[in-house]
């Protein structure tokens, strides 16, 4: 959902933003859908389903090849610079965690992908950073792991029943508090927090908090963390303002904005998703991961839950 309303604005400034669209309060296209985010998020979602918490790096693994490395299914659109070097590593013969030895193992794409660690392990922050500890094993090292780590536990809070404030303090609780994503994440959260005479000057003031002058990469981990974070803290857990202000900020926008969205949408539930979004969003196009063509994110969130006696 978030994927879908961010694309449009990714890799943009806000002054970009405004200019081409005013603020962005809904879908800008036609034609809206889940980007690699989505995709990525079914992926390790139906991966988890499967295997539970017996999950190992080796199934990790052999999902990779099985659902993405060994196919050859076209341009592979969309994917960002680390799953593209997970790829090359793994069809060249190397085994996680050689497999993400690549110059992008810092990226938020395991973060774009950890809410459904979250969804299944409900009420357990620790459980959930674990278990994306061992999926990013094979496409993530450092920051791009603890980026994981982070988003996962603040939604495995959130499915337990915490409010915004103890999501973040779950996620801050399972990376190294002297880490650059437990900063980005603080310093976004904190500037949030302060006040603010209307949402430009929010997201002007989290975005000058956590983004980093001239860095030419979006989709750096601790950054991405830190706006999704601070996106979510200035909406108090509103689902529709956490994910537009993370729209809004620009930047890695799919990203930030389907996990401010995650976060949001684990706090308040399904109902907090305005109709008209939900209704334009169907099952993934297959445009990045052709196997997983077809898929529901809500089908997969299903499967990720105990169902209600």
């Amino acid at each position: 959902m978030g994927d879908a309303l961010g694309a449009p604005a990714e890799n943009m400034r806000p002054s970009e933003i405004r200019r081409r669209w005013g603020r962005i309060e809904g879908f800008v296209s036609d034609d809206p859908a889940g980007t690699d985010d989505t995709e990525y998020a079914i992926f390790s979602g139906l991966l988890l389903a499967r295997h539970g918490s017996g999950l190992t790096v080796a199934h990790v693994e052999a999902a990779w090849h099985e659902w993405i490395a060994d196919r050859d299914e076209g341009p592979f659109r969309g994917a960002g610079f680390s799953e593209r070097g997970t790829l090359e590593n793994l069809r060249r013969g190397l085994a996680a965690p050689i497999s993400a030895q690549h110059r992008h193992a810092w990226s938020d794409g395991l973060a774009m992908r950890a809410a459904p660690f979250g969804v299944f392990a409900a009420g357990r922050p620790d459980e959930a950073a674990r278990l994306v500890t061992v999926d990013g094993s094979v496409s993530h090292d450092g920051e791009g792991i603890l980026g994981g780590r982070a988003v996962a536990a603040g939604v495995a809070a959130a499915m337990g029943g915490a409010g915004p404030a103890g999501v973040i303090g779950a996620a801050l609780s399972v990376v190294p508090m002297d880490s650059w994503t437990a900063r980005s994440l603080r310093r976004g959260v904190i500037a949030a927090g302060r006040a603010h005479p209307d949402a430009l000057s929010t997201e002007r003031a989290v975005r000058s908090a956590v983004v980093i002058g001239g860095y030419p990469w979006t989709d750096l981990a601790p950054e991405a963390v830190g706006l999704a974070f601070g996106a979510f803290a200035a909406a108090r857990g509103d689902f529709r303002t956490a994910v537009l202000t993370a729209v809004n900020m620009g930047r890695d926008a799919d990203t930030t904005a389907a996990v401010a969205g995650a976060l949001a949408g684990a706090v308040n539930g399904a109902g907090a998703i305005p109709p008209e979004w939900a209704s334009a969003i169907g099952p993934v196009r297959g445009s990045c991961l052709p196997s997983m063509r077809g898929h529901h994110v809500l089908d997969v969130a299903a499967l990720l839950t105990p169902p209600t006696s």
